[in-house]
């Protein structure tokens, strides 16, 4: 098919050519050989009349024209794949569908065992690919790489949906044997001089958690130890006088197997928003608003199993 002289076909090839930004891997991407895919990228030259991509040192790097055209070919394809390719309706208990969700170790060990739990009971056929949110989140939304993203309302996107899944409280975490433990209080002066323990997710430039918490309320002065994972933080306030800010969630279910004790912050509470995001032009995606309905029963099934599990 041939809109303005132009094989539409090829769009499919530049786009994983701009995206790749190698003729090997793009290859790879849509299962052609090497050659083919050079052959596309010549015609692609020729009727563009620019070479798209050029050698700097052992790289390929955009020219301008390809910048421009990135953006526009990736959307041409979203819309073609969420208006034309995507099925009308969703049956979960007769699709194979493989979906992308993009999210941190702290949702993958919170709210998506519930995900899984609830989407079991109704299909043994849908698959799910669980990836970390990447340093650039729009992209990973605009290339088709997550369907869906579970992220900090910090970190949301204003170019595409998003909806609340539930609010996030934070707290203290501190080694049973340390100071705070054994006195059972920690104030906002021993907070202040304490050491801590910082998470800063991979690639990520927005605030820490304990940066955020810093600049509404407090200066910690000594951050002694930073860590890309969420998990991890607890384990690594162990045998220390180090405090680690948590997800309040995320810190209960490293209580009840670690050696580690919870206070509440010493300020007045705050809150995060979780939020669940997709690409604008896939709101109407059938599959999506399956996965998405999923979302919000898992959220308000994971905080019905923590209010079972409170002691009476």
């Amino acid at each position: 098919m041939r809109f303005q002289k132009l094989d539409l076909n090829l769009l499919v090839a530049l786009d994983a050519l701009l995206r790749e930004r190698s003729i090997s891997r793009a290859a790879e991407h849509l299962h052609l050989s090497q050659s083919a895919m050079s052959s596309s990228l010549a015609r692609l030259r020729t009727y563009f009349e620019d070479d798209l991509l050029v050698p700097v040192g052992r790289k390929l790097e955009l020219t301008s024209r390809a910048e421009v055209l990135k953006d526009a070919v990736r959307d041409i394809l979203m819309r073609v794949d969420t208006t034309i390719a995507t099925a009308p309706q969703f049956d979960p208990s007769a699709s194979d569908r493989r979906f992308q969700l993009a999210v941190s170790d702290y949702t993958a060990a919170t709210l998506i065992p519930h995900v899984l739990a609830l989407a079991e009971k109704q299909s043994r056929t849908v698959r799910f690919d669980l990836v970390p949110v990447p340093g650039r989140p729009q992209r990973a939304l605009e290339s088709g790489d997550a369907d869906l993203m579970v992220i900090s309302r910090t970190y949301a996107l204003p170019d595409h949906p998003a909806e609340m899944l539930y609010e996030e409280g934070l707290c203290c975490v501190v080694c049973n044997s340390s100071s705070f433990a054994r006195s059972g209080e920690l104030t906002l002066a021993q907070y202040t001089a304490a050491g801590h323990v910082a998470v800063q997710p991979p690639a990520m430039d927005k605030p820490t958690l304990e940066s955020w918490f810093k600049q509404r309320y407090v200066k910690a002065e000594r951050i002694e130890v930073t860590t890309f994972s969420f998990v991890s933080a607890p384990y690594l306030v162990i045998g220390t006088e180090r405090i680690a800010i948590m997800h309040g969630r995320l810190a209960r279910i490293a209580c009840k197997s670690l050696p580690v004790t919870l206070f509440a912050l010493p300020t007045p509470p705050l809150r995060m928003e979780q939020v669940q995001q997709w690409h604008r032009h896939r709101s109407r995606d059938p599959g999506l608003l399956w996965l998405r309905g999923l979302m919000h029963e898992a959220a308000l099934r994971m905080d019905a199993e923590a209010d079972q599990n409170l002691p009476g």
